[in-house]
């Protein structure tokens, strides 16, 4: 298990992350979102041990990872602009690695490179920025780290490699039990792979939970009625939104489904129904909440 308790860290004396307090459970795909700036990196940095905390404390399994080469080696951190040799190929990189990380398979390794269009005597430093995604991500999975962090791993990946990655992630986690986080941008491809989703901003953790419970809580309600009711008939329902167009009010609600249908039913409406969000409305609903400016938080 990884876990943050007041986990703090500065650049130039600004709070890149700010007493965070996170956990993310063994074996399940953890997605993490935010604004820009709002940390993500930073984290995944500090959770690989490659930054050391200015505040509070990082765990993996009850050990910090820094300065910690035990550790290290159950952790591969894949960063947004991938690292490798001068002038190395595919077969250079995984011997490399093979030297760290005591678990890496030259059958997976093998597997890969059939799996993904990669020549694995081409130089890397000739390949173009997917096909170099696609060769970091060859050497991660080959790495069968215990924990795999992916700073936005979609990045520069055609549809067809995206689907094989989704898949490839699943079977890591289905056979090994490996735990992945994946920092990312892209909200639509965090919900159709992710258990559980964080939302970073400004150094916070806002929420830390199922997608499922995510939508479980959030309503989209479009509901028409004639006449419009007062605005104090809606006493009792948390709205976080409302727009209205006519004698339609469209509507975003906290709460059981059922409660805010039974509810909304007492005013008689000319039509009720509720929608579930989408991932990305969930975020930008929960950082409207928060009293952010949410322009930016897709970037």
């Amino acid at each position: 298990m990884i876990e943050t308790t007041a986990l703090t860290k500065k650049f130039d004396g600004k709070p890149a992350l700010d007493g965070l307090d996170c956990r993310i459970q063994p074996g399940s795909i953890f997605g993490l979102v935010g604004s820009n700036g709002s940390g993500k990196s930073t984290l995944l940095r500090l959770i690989a041990g490659v930054l050391r905390p200015d505040g509070g404390k990082v765990l993996v399994d009850g050990q910090s990872p820094f300065d910690n080469p035990a550790v290290k080696s159950r952790i591969f951190f894949l960063p947004d602009t991938p690292y490798f040799i001068h002038q190395s190929n595919l077969l250079e990189m995984a011997a490399f690695y093979r030297r760290f990380y005591p678990r890496f398979s030259y059958e997976q390794f093998n597997y890969l490179t059939t799996v993904f269009p990669i020549q694995p005597k081409m130089r890397i430093a000739a390949m173009s920025k997917g096909m170099q995604r696609q060769a970091a991500l060859i050497l991660a999975l080959s790495a069968r780290p215990d924990y795999l962090m992916l700073d936005e791993a979609f990045d520069g990946l055609d549809p067809v490699i995206r689907t094989v990655l989704r898949r490839l992630l699943a079977a890591g986690i289905a056979e090994e039990n490996m735990t992945v986080i994946i920092a990312s941008h892209n909200l639509r491809e965090l919900e159709d792979l992710c258990d559980r989703a964080g939302l970073l901003h400004k150094g916070k953790l806002i929420f830390n939970d199922e997608l499922d419970a995510l939508k479980g809580r959030l309503h989209k309600v479009q509901a028409a009625f004639r006449p419009l009711p007062p605005p104090e008939a809606f006493a009792g329902l948390e709205i976080l939104k409302t727009e209205q167009q006519g004698s339609l009010l469209q509507m975003v609600v906290r709460g059981e489904a059922e409660e805010i249908t039974a509810r909304l039913q007492t005013l008689q409406p000319l039509f009720l129904e509720l929608l579930p969000p989408t991932l990305e409305e969930i975020f930008i609903y929960e950082l409207e909440v928060a009293g952010y400016d949410v322009r930016n938080i897709l970037g």
